[in-house]
C-alpha cells in the first residue's frame, strides 16, 4: 500500500476542514496511537510515555475498549487525550453512510470524545460532513512513518519521523500487534531524541 510519509501541503489545503497538524510556533509534537487499547502493546506504550513524562492521544476502537477496559481507564487516568477511531475499524470508502455513522456513534459513546480519526484515513464526503456537523474535529496527520508495515526496517520508521518533524506535527503510530515490533525499537529512541531536541509531547 502506497502512503505519503509527509502529507503534501496541497492535500492539507484541499481538505482544510480536517486537522493535519497544529498551527504553532512552539516546539510541540503530537504523538497519536491508533487501534488500541491492546493488551501488552498499549501498556508498554503507556510505560514508555510515563517514563519520559510525555503525553499522547489514543484513537481507540470501541471493540478494543470493551475488550480492555482497564487499559483504557489507565490512558485516561494518566492524562492522555482520547479520540474515537470508530468501533470496528471500518473502511469508509467501502461502507455505506448509514453503517459508517452507526459505527462512528458506537465508538463515540465508548470514548466520549469529539476527536475522530477515520480508520485508514478513508472517509467519504457525506460521512465526513455528518461527523463534522455533530461537533467533531476530524484528525488526520502530517507524518505517517509506516510502523504497521512489515517490509520496512524499524530504523526506516524512525528516520521517517525524525526527518519530517516540525512544530505542531501530528504523528500517527499504532498500538496494535502488527506495529509492536517497530514500536519496541522506535518509541524509546524517539522519545529521548524529541526531548533532546527541545520538543514537548502533548495530547490534542
Amino acid at each position: 500500500m502506497f502512503f505519503f510519509t509527509k502529507t503534501p501541503s496541497f492535500i492539507r489545503r484541499f481538505y482544510s476542514q480536517y486537522l493535519w497538524n497544529v498551527n504553532t510556533l512552539n516546539k510541540e509534537i503530537y504523538l497519536t496511537f491508533d487501534d488500541g487499547p491492546t493488551a501488552d502493546v498499549s501498556t508498554w506504550v503507556l510505560d514508555q510515555l510515563k517514563k519520559n513524562d510525555a503525553k499522547a492521544t489514543f484513537f481507540c476502537l470501541g471493540k478494543q475498549i470493551v475488550a480492555q477496559p482497564a487499559i483504557f481507564q489507565r490512558m485516561r487516568d494518566e492524562g492522555h487525550s482520547i479520540g474515537n477511531h470508530g468501533d470496528q475499524h471500518l473502511n469508509g470508502w467501502k461502507t455505506s453512510k448509514t453503517n459508517y455513522l452507526l459505527d462512528y456513534k458506537r465508538g463515540q459513546k465508548l470514548t466520549n470524545s469529539k476527536l475522530y480519526r477515520p480508520p485508514y484515513g478513508k472517509i467519504k464526503k457525506g460521512q465526513a460532513q455528518s461527523i463534522l456537523a455533530d461537533g467533531n474535529q476530524i484528525v488526520l496527520w502530517d507524518i505517517m512513518p509506516g510502523d504497521w508495515k512489515q517490509n520496512i526496517s524499524s530504523e526506516k520508521v524512525l528516520k521517517n519521523i525524525l526527518g519530517n518533524i516540525e512544530n505542531g506535527s501530528i504523528i500517527v503510530l499504532h498500538d496494535n500487534e502488527k506495529a509492536h515490533k517497530h514500536l519496541k525499537y522506535v518509541l524509546p529512541i524517539l522519545l529521548k531524541k524529541l526531548k533532546l531536541f527541545g520538543f514537548q509531547l502533548k495530547g490534542l
